[in-house]
């Protein structure tokens, strides 16, 4: 036989392979029982309840924001805080009801400034910084050397 009809032949076989195998299409996880009396439960079916709460105070950095939720079934209410760069504090309080979709608070506390220190005047190209009362100093980096290799 030549090239040409092995080819041949390896795609006819490759067609009707394809052709026999059954694709059941993308859907979600289910739970399927050997016992055919029980019936049917898709995973999305269980009803939600949860409750979390975590905060980051990291003083060096000025970093301060946290989040928490609750949730039980369709009702779902929570808020989170985070400092922002002009000395703000900014709240959002939210809950979300079924059909009413999310609704949300905002609410701002403290004066927004942009003093010599503050973050909009801060100076990238000279490599330093003050965050309240402490300066930091951004780490120098220098390109990497060449290499070569015989």
């Amino acid at each position: 036989m030549n090239a040409k009809t092995i080819l041949l032949l390896l795609g006819v076989a490759a067609m009707a392979a394809a052709d026999s195998f059954e694709f059941g299409g993308y859907g979600a996880p289910r739970r399927y029982s050997s016992d055919s009396s029980e019936s049917f439960e898709s995973y999305e079916s269980d009803e939600a309840k949860y409750n979390f709460d975590w905060a980051v105070r990291h003083g060096p950095s000025g970093n301060n924001y946290g989040h928490q939720e609750a949730r039980d079934n369709d009702n779902t209410q929570g808020s989170y805080h985070v400092n922002l760069p002009d000395g703000r504090r900014q709240t959002v309080t939210y809950f979300v009801d079924g059909g009413s979709g999310y609704i949300a608070d905002v609410k701002y506390s403290g004066e927004a400034s942009f003093d010599s220190g503050s973050y909009e005047s801060r100076s990238f190209e000279s490599g330093s910084f003050e965050f309240g009362s402490d300066s930091h100093e951004f780490p120098r980096y220098s390109p990497p050397r060449p290499r070569y290799y015989n």
